[in-house]
């Protein structure tokens, strides 16, 4: 699995990951939106620059041109409620990509030796078919990484892509090692920036808190 940490080099992303981050900033819901927004679609741009592309002859108005397209259509994946800022993002840059909704919630179960241990629900998803595309499965946070795996397997029933690039806001070293485990090889992982730890409710530190809850407000 290829990782790549886009806050390695400094960049405008650095500006909008300390707006999110800010505890006074990010009340502002509406600015956190557009943030995490303006963070997809710069997350797409670099993204974009690992895709395929093919020669194409256009005309113009004057003569013929020599251009290029992204050779493999796209599926757009994201994970609600959460992601939708972030997919919207990727959207405004891939305008032409196909896109897939999915529900994901964390509950508390017991193994077989009763012991309590954290576990991902989906209940819902909504995709085109993914043979022979690009897949792109983006959410802003990062954490365990067991929902990006549980969404993925749950993209998998509606046909297997071609090649699949992960993007997150911010990632943690836990999450990048599990799905280094339970994920393709040749799948790209990126993240705006990668942070040190997980609190004991799973929340990532210092993060920048629930990023549902700051894009459309707290939940029951």
């Amino acid at each position: 699995m290829n990782v790549i940490n886009l806050s390695e080099q400094p960049s405008l992303l650095s500006r909008y990951l300390k707006e999110i981050r800010s505890v006074t900033i990010q009340q502002d819901s509406m600015r956190f939106r557009r943030n995490i927004e303006r963070i997809g679609e710069l997350m797409a741009f670099e993204i974009s620059k690992r895709l395929p592309y093919r020669d194409e002859i256009i005309q113009t108005p004057l003569d013929k041109a020599r251009v290029q397209d992204i050779e493999s259509p796209l599926v757009l994946a994201t994970i609600l409620r959460a992601g939708l800022p972030f997919h919207l993002g990727f959207l405004n840059m891939f305008d032409n990509a196909q896109n897939a909704f999915l529900s994901a919630y964390r509950r508390v179960g017991r193994n077989e030796q009763g012991e309590e241990q954290l576990e991902i629900v989906s209940e819902y998803l909504a995709a085109p078919r993914l043979d022979d595309k690009t897949l792109l499965l983006v959410d802003p946070m990062l954490a365990t990484g067991m929902s990006m795996e549980v969404a993925y397997k749950a993209l998998l029933s509606h046909g297997q892509p071609q090649r699949t690039h992960v993007a997150c806001v911010i990632g943690t070293k836990q999450a990048l090692d599990y799905l280094e485990r339970n994920m393709p090889a040749d799948t790209t992982v990126w993240c705006a920036a990668i942070d040190p730890m997980l609190n004991e409710k799973k929340y990532i530190v210092p993060g920048l808190g629930d990023a549902g809850d700051l894009c459309f407000g707290e939940k029951l």
